[in-house]
């Protein structure tokens, strides 16, 4: 063991919240082991922790200020960055924990960097301090998220986001895909594309041209799923507001370049709750652009966000978004009460909906979209079907189909399945399934994407 090896540093590292937080994560982590520091799996072998948080709603607030809490008990030196970092300059962090060391916002690596240098300097070693190129990962080596941009252009009444994120920022899409080379020749199978606004991506650069591999390519959606799509790795979109050039993308999928899976927030179907909430294309009609897509691509999975119990929101106006769930008949659904988040200009509103209420409509919901899940998965009974394998346990498989992004869809369960280890892409056949999840045997083993 090198000298080097026994004096460097030692960070714990805590990361809450979202994917764009995970991502945020991930980068931080890359840059500490690429300066020497080491990653400490305890609190009591680390010599600082950093606490990256969530601010979005108050029971994530709750959850990273406790989180901070206990690393300060066990630990005591804490640098806390992301969401809750920015709101209110971090007065929130400070007032309950005035022993941190440090208070950044979300996306802040030069800062918390920079905080990091200032507590717990590490000398680097260019010849020891190696960095794999596709970085540290918080994922499984198969799958890795890609923030394309930071912040968001919208001000949607009931989020915080743009406060704390700020204004769209498109990062250069040679930078994109250079990252998505990077990770597939690290042996990632999926690539999980995220941001505030996906189909926002280089609006605020005006679509400019950069260059990938030589050749020229617009800062634009559907030319970078054009380009991802030639990986020959599942390419997965998240957080895609439906305008209007996100038809694009449906050829595309019909195609086999990118998986047929789509996750759209439209969070209502009243005109004038949407427009309540200052939503994007909130008069399109989504609808008729659903049954155009699943037209191009019957295999198209949809997923999509909702809220209910918005301030002023009636019964009949509920009722409409009932009935829109069961003509649009999307295959993966989540669904929130309405959260009267500090600072958002919804809170503003008159005729708040009773919490009793609230729950009442999140629970008629979702028993309505349990119908449909059920019946959508059941007539997957007896199909063949591609999957990727994430876990295995005792002699069963467990992975997901292009139906389902990891942690917040289904799982596909494989019986006598001992032999596949994550990462393999294997043929199946449906045997059964329920609300969420599918049943499946092995078919023929995959050794590449079909």
């Amino acid at each position: 063991m090198s000298s080097h090896t026994k004096t460097a540093k030692k960070i714990g590292f805590i990361s809450l919240g979202c994917p764009k937080a995970l991502v945020d994560s991930e980068h931080i982590l890359t840059q500490l082991r690429a300066e020497g520091y080491e990653i400490s799996s305890s609190y009591e072998n680390a010599d600082l922790v950093v606490v990256n948080t969530c601010g979005f709603i108050d029971s994530a607030v709750e959850e990273s200020l406790d989180a901070i809490g206990e690393a300060l008990t066990e630990n005591g030196k804490v640098i806390v960055t992301g969401c809750l970092g920015a709101k209110e300059d971090g007065d929130i962090v400070k007032k309950a924990h005035p022993q941190v060391l440090a208070v950044t916002g979300p996306n802040a690596l030069p800062e918390v960097m920079s905080a990091i240098h200032h507590h717990l300097p590490q000398p680097h070693n260019p010849y020891t301090d190696l960095v794999p190129a596709q970085g540290i990962k918080l994922t499984p080596k198969h799958y890795a998220y890609i923030k394309i941009s930071e912040g968001c252009n919208h001000r949607c009444t009931f989020c915080i986001i743009p406060s704390m994120r700020g204004d769209l920022v498109s990062r250069p899409i040679h930078q994109v895909m250079q990252e998505a080379e990077n990770l597939v020749n690290a042996g990632v199978k999926e690539l999980l594309i995220i941001s505030q606004d996906t189909s926002a991506y280089g609006v605020d650069i005006k679509y400019r041209t950069g260059f990938w591999q030589g050749r020229p390519i617009k800062t634009r959606l559907t030319e970078l799923a054009q380009a991802l799509g030639s990986l020959d790795v599942w390419t997965r979109m998240h957080y895609v507001y439906p305008y209007p050039h996100v038809d694009e993308l449906i050829p595309l999928m019909a195609a086999g370049k990118i998986l047929p899976y789509l996750d759209v927030p439209l969070q209502h179907a009243s005109p004038r709750i949407l427009k309540a909430m200052k939503r994007p294309a909130n008069t399109e009609n989504n609808l008729a652009r659903i049954q155009q897509w699943r037209r191009i691509c019957p295999d198209i999975t949809l997923r999509s966000t909702f809220i209910v119990g918005f301030p002023g929101e009636t019964e009949a106006e509920f009722e409409e978004l009932l009935e829109f769930l069961q003509q649009a008949q999307l295959d993966r659904v989540g669904c929130f009460t309405y959260s009267p988040v500090e600072g958002a200009n919804a809170n503003k509103l008159p005729d708040p909906v009773p919490e009793e209420i609230k729950q009442q409509r999140l629970a008629r919901f979702m028993a309505v979209q349990a119908e449909i899940s059920q019946a959508r998965l059941s007539h997957k009974i007896g199909q063949k079907i591609t999957v990727l394998v994430d876990e295995i346990r005792e002699d069963q498989a467990i992975a997901r189909s292009s139906a389902d992004a990891p942690e917040i869809d289904g799982q596909v369960y494989i019986d006598n399945a001992n032999h596949l280890k994550p990462g393999d892409f294997v043929t199946v056949e449906v045997t059964n399934s329920d609300q969420h999840d599918l049943q499946a045997k092995i078919k023929d083993k995959e050794t590449k994407l079909p």
